[in-house]
């Protein structure tokens, strides 16, 4: 089947289920999720409901689309994201990105938990992403272009929105949140990486290491949508500190991280 066609039958399903139009979606990473539940008169979609969507496997994601308002805001939250990593095409990981711009959000706020890179960060700190280094070698765009969706041949100059980033920036300095800056680089994973590729991320100019975001980003703006991307650093990456990684550290911290998090992104969606 088309994939216009999927997007549509996936965008009627969910319209099938509440009237509101969405003008802001938001992608919410590891132990994050709990942004969602802050929507006023909220209407939730399990994924496996939506026609063409599939289910993740990630430790920490609800596979849930929660559509409602936050500070008059109509906002669309993805409670849990696809993955590279547990098999998909990045068709299928980016699919409800299209889905979300179909429903006429033109804004994506798209989180994760990623390691540091930059040692000049701390676990619990917050990271406005400015640009990206895509490490994959691959790009969810490769293959025939679908005009309907975009320009063969976007332009990545910009990928995270600068007025957005001045925003977030000025908003975390008004309520006293220590907001870091830095390059996003995109790690296939599900291992971590090893001391050596660490260092050379930091050598090609990376200061926080994960294993999403990139295809959503590309493809939000392959559609025409403003991005605004936030890491919550959860550790160290590998070899900092001389110690193993694990889930578990990353979703705790990121539970720890959570309420200057969630701070931040309503107060942003609130001056949007």
């Amino acid at each position: 089947m088309h994939q216009t066609q999927q997007i549509k039958e996936a965008r009627e399903f969910i319209q099938s289920k509440t009237d509101m139009t969405p003008e802001i979606g938001i992608i919410l990473g590891s132990g994050l999720g709990g942004l969602a539940d802050e929507l006023e008169d909220a209407v939730v979609v399990p994924y496996e409901e939506i026609p063409h969507f599939t289910k993740s496997a990630a430790v920490g994601h609800a596979n849930q689309l929660v559509i409602g308002t936050l500070h008059g805001k109509r906002i669309v939250a993805m409670k849990g994201r696809y993955h590279y990593y547990e098999g998909y095409s990045l068709d299928e990981v980016t699919f409800p990105v299209r889905v979300i711009q179909a429903l006429g959000a033109d804004k994506l706020i798209v989180t994760n938990a990623s390691g540091a890179v930059n040692k000049g960060f701390n676990p619990g700190d917050l990271m406005l992403i400015t640009d990206h280094i895509n490490l994959v070698g691959t790009n969810p765009l490769i293959g025939s272009n679908n005009d309907d969706l975009g320009t063969r041949f976007p332009d990545s100059s910009q990928i995270y929105n600068r007025e957005l980033r001045d925003l977030a920036k000025n908003i975390a300095k008004e309520h006293q949140i220590n907001l870091q800056e830095g390059v996003y680089t995109w790690w296939s994973g599900p291992a971590y990486e090893t001391p050596a590729e660490i260092r050379m991320i930091r050598v090609l100019g990376g200061d926080a290491a994960g294993m999403s975001t990139v295809p959503e980003a590309l493809v939000a703006v392959h559609g025409g949508m403003k991005v605004l991307g936030i890491s919550c650093l959860t550790n160290m990456a590998s070899g900092i500190l001389d110690q193993p990684l694990s889930h578990d550290e990353v979703i705790e911290v990121a539970a720890q991280s959570r309420s200057k998090f969630v701070k931040l992104v309503k107060e942003v969606i609130h001056q949007m």
